[in-house]
């Protein structure tokens, strides 16, 4: 997506913003969740391609984050800045706090940095810009774009990948802390300056830089300051994952001398700490070869290992569970005559109805997480073709094998499109259509694992007349992958749907069965009729995150493992 502002100067430091940002390391868990359950997104940066702005030198790269705020840009924070490199892998993790019922919008904003003179202060130091969703980001995990110059104008064959990486609300990372004894010397007048860097290796054997440690000068048995990774991160999912661990004596050009490096895995670290036997060889390969007397090049020592395992919503959607959206749209008589203004159904050239309003505003979060982009769309209370026959679950594309449609724009055209052909009727029974998406979420449930989690958005003018049915229905879908979100459009008296939504009381079926967990949410959208679509989706929505957890926890589902990505090649390695 081109940047519509150009390369405008970002504020000399980061701006007060919701969204947090550390410096390296996993922040503390927050102690008031919200109703979204809260959690907070690492994500990491690298470029590939990048332009040289610099005569005599590569260009320094710096990546600034700015995350959209009531329409205005504001800076959350920045990188550090990388000498001399055009394809930067960037040690910095930005942090943001996440919250599935919002589009949270970000950009990422490359810059050449000229030392003192700062980041940003001439158009000539912007090296492109990217615009995408957190919900993007974290539902593909891995996102590769161009990045863009001013006026939509590419950025020659530049590219900017950003990885996410999901921390716990509660806990959910690993400490770890190193010190390393007798490293080799590699400066001439002085001792080595050494960090080190940790790599998961991945399914594909490509490398990806987990954590980058703070510099100690002149020191030969330096002592790093603890940190912490979220465990995705450090071993996606997999303790016997391989990682990869690599000491260099820092060069302020950006040239680092390799000093050596070990390979362990978790599972390995956590033996270690049982056993006591906490230290790895470090190892040079050339003078393995080269050196007959040759033991090692230093030892590293793993001084704490502190772990907390939990699950969220994002370990689920992280791990490749789809959200696969449903739409239920009422077409009783009590909606008025599609071609009377009066009509909740009127369609509008100038301003949509509060059926599409409802539908875009909801519609609009779901899509990140659905890979197809395709949304079944089902219709009740009305008659249809051929026979004109009341139907409760009809497919208002009027395709009986397929009632799926392209994107969000796809289902408006297809509600667009039926509205003349159909009569509508009723009476407003929502049972059928809540039996035909339990059936699918039931065919997914006996695959027994995370991989599809069911919404249904059900948008009604009146109150159920199946209330017994209805009721029956919500008890069986709380066992399943499912939830339930019914907007109540028009003035109706809508005090009787309280019942189906648990949030006051355990809703029960007729024959006084409980129901599993509470997956229906119910909104009057004239509670919203003045507010921006964003305040009613963020009402509706706020609770799938916690539906989702306690579905797959109540299962024992763990997350399904991540999909390795094909990466960028030479990322990995300084320069």
């Amino acid at each position: 997506m081109p940047l519509s502002h150009g390369a405008a100067c970002p504020p000399s430091r980061p701006a007060a913003s919701r969204a947090a940002a550390t410096m390296g390391e996993a922040p503390e868990p927050s102690s008031q969740a919200s109703l979204a359950v809260l959690s907070k997104v690492e994500l990491r940066v690298s470029c590939r391609h990048l332009l040289d702005r610099d005569t005599l030198n590569k260009s320094d790269p710096c990546v600034l984050l700015l995350m959209q705020s009531q329409g205005q840009w504001v800076e959350v924070d920045r990188s550090e800045v990388i000498k001399s490199n055009l394809n930067p892998v960037f040690a910095k993790i930005f942090t943001v706090d996440y919250y599935f019922e919002e589009v949270q919008k970000l950009r990422f904003e490359v810059y050449d940095s000229h030392g003192q003179a700062g980041v940003g202060t001439h158009d000539d130091d912007f090296l492109g810009g990217m615009e995408c969703t957190v919900g993007q980001i974290v539902a593909q995990k891995r996102v590769t774009k161009p990045l863009f110059l001013k006026y939509g104008k590419f950025a020659g064959k530049s590219t900017i990948t950003v990885i996410s990486e999901e921390i716990s609300g509660n806990n959910g990372y690993v400490e770890l802390a190193f010190r390393a004894k007798k490293l080799d010397d590699k400066d001439l007048f002085s001792k080595s300056d050494p960090f080190l860097e940790i790599y998961r290796i991945d399914d594909n054997s490509s490398e990806q830089l987990v954590y980058r440690t703070e510099v100690v000068k002149n020191n030969l048995s330096p002592i790093w300051e603890p940190f912490k990774v979220s465990l995705n991160s450090l071993c996606s999912c997999e303790e016997k994952r391989k990682l990869r661990c690599v000491v260099w004596d820092y060069d302020s050009r950006g040239k680092h001398d390799f000093i050596g490096e070990f390979f362990t895995t978790f599972e390995e670290m956590q033996k270690a700490m049982g056993e006591n036997k906490v230290q790895w060889e470090c190892m040079n390969p050339k003078y393995k070869i080269k050196k007959r007397n040759y033991k090692n090049s230093g030892v590293v020592v793993l001084l704490d290992l502190k772990i907390h395992r939990v699950y969220s919503f994002l370990d689920y959607i992280m791990g490749g569970c789809q959200i696969h959206f449903t739409v239920a749209i009422d077409f009783t008589a009590s909606n008025g005559d599609p071609r009377n203004s009066c009509s909740l159904h009127y369609i509008n050239p100038y301003q949509p109805n509060e059926y599409l309003k409802a539908l875009v505003a909801v519609g609009e979060i779901c899509q990140d997480y659905d890979s197809d982009k395709k949304f079944s769309a089902l219709g009740f209370g009305a008659r249809i073709p051929p026979k004109y026959e009341v139907s409760h679950d009809f497919a208002i594309n009027f395709n009986p094998d397929n009632d799926e449609c392209e994107g969000i724009q796809g289902v408006v055209e297809s509600y667009q499109s039926c509205l003349p052909k159909i009569q509508l009727y009723g009476p407003t029974n929502v049972a059928p259509i809540i039996t035909k998406v339990a059936r699918v979420a039931a065919e997914e449930e006996r695959t027994k694992e995370a991989s599809q989690y069911f919404i249904l958005l059900i948008l009604t003018d009146g109150v159920v007349t199946d209330m017994a049915d209805t009721r029956e229905a919500i008890v069986r879908a709380s066992y399943l992958p499912m939830s339930i979100i019914i907007v109540g459009v028009g003035n109706a008296d809508f005090t009787d749907m309280q019942i189906l939504d648990g949030d006051d009381g355990v809703l029960r079926s007729p024959r006084g069965e409980p129901v599993l967990r509470d997956i229906v949410q119910f909104v009057p959208f004239r509670d919203f009729k003045n507010a921006s679509p964003t305040a009613l989706a963020k009402c509706v929505l706020a609770e799938v995150p916690k539906q989702v957890v306690e579905y797959y926890s109540y299962k024992a589902f763990p997350p399904r493992c991540p999909q390795p990505h094909t990466p960028d090649s030479n990322l990995g390695s300084p320069q």
